[in-house]
């Protein structure tokens, strides 16, 4: 595996010579990889090669998964173990949010989507709640189109608006790191460059991970960039230098579209 030096700022994600397996299939092979605050770091590489697989790992999402289970190494979320048994998951999960490939908002109405996660974490205030739902609705550039029918139901705002709702419901916690599963693969191209604008603008309060198979959206968004293929780390760096001038064969028959 080739990665550029650390940088000496702590990074937002610490993941050292972790290995991951589903039942007796190891898919993820000594993975280190350190994750800087408040960028987009994109994860490329094929199908099944264990991009997503690491990224659930990050919130332990993974967890759910019967016969799941870290089989070595460690990944550090703001210097803390998250393997610890004593860890609380959900105050994890509130810090390490989450936006998955298809859009997934609750059967609720558009203000309480983004309003659950408040409640849960014991927000009591109406006004307190009220400012934050419009909040979060301006940062994703939904407020003028839904403030006026915020308690219909989110089911119908189109797909692209769902989807930023749920990237709402995300940020209304104020997490550090905000995960993003192919968030744009089932969208049209005007929804989907709504979304990349939306995370350029984000990364200035929040660490981005994005998972895509989408090259151009990687090398538009993204600061670095990190190529996996079969369960292993190839490739990590700068997103320019991976896309231009990748040290590794295999990670620019990958960038130039020769597979994947």
């Amino acid at each position: 595996m080739v990665s550029d030096p650390p940088t000496k700022a702590v990074p937002a994600v610490a993941i050292e010579n972790l290995r991951f397996q589903y039942g007796d299939k190891q898919v993820l092979h000594d993975i280190s990889l350190d994750i800087p605050s408040r960028e987009i770091t994109a994860f490329i590489g094929p199908s099944g090669c264990g991009k997503s697989t690491l990224l659930r790992c990050i919130n332990r999402i993974n967890d759910r998964i019967p016969g799941a289970r870290v089989s070595g190494g460690s990944i550090r979320v703001a210097g803390i173990d998250i393997s610890r048994p004593d860890l609380d998951l959900q105050m994890l999960r509130r810090r390490v949010g989450m936006v998955f490939q298809k859009w997934n908002p609750f059967p609720k109405s558009i203000y309480d989507n983004v309003a659950y996660g408040l409640r849960i974490h014991g927000k009591k205030s109406g006004t307190e709640i009220d400012e934050r739902v419009e909040h979060c609705l301006r940062r994703v550039a939904l407020w003028d189109d839904v403030k006026d029918r915020l308690k219909a139901s989110a089911f119908g705002l189109s797909g692209g608006q769902q989807q930023r709702l749920c990237i709402a419901r995300t940020i209304a916690t104020k997490p550090d790191i905000i995960l993003m599963d192919e968030p744009c693969s089932a969208l049209d191209p005007l929804s989907t460059l709504k979304v990349e604008e939306l995370l350029l603008e984000l990364k200035q309060d929040y660490t981005i991970i994005i998972v895509t198979h989408n090259l151009a959206q990687a090398s538009r968004c993204s600061d670095k960039t990190a190529f996996f293929y079969l369960g292993k780390l190839i490739e990590h760096g700068p997103t320019g230098r991976i896309f231009t001038t990748p040290q590794v064969q295999q990670t620019e028959a990958y960038v130039s579209g020769a597979f994947g």
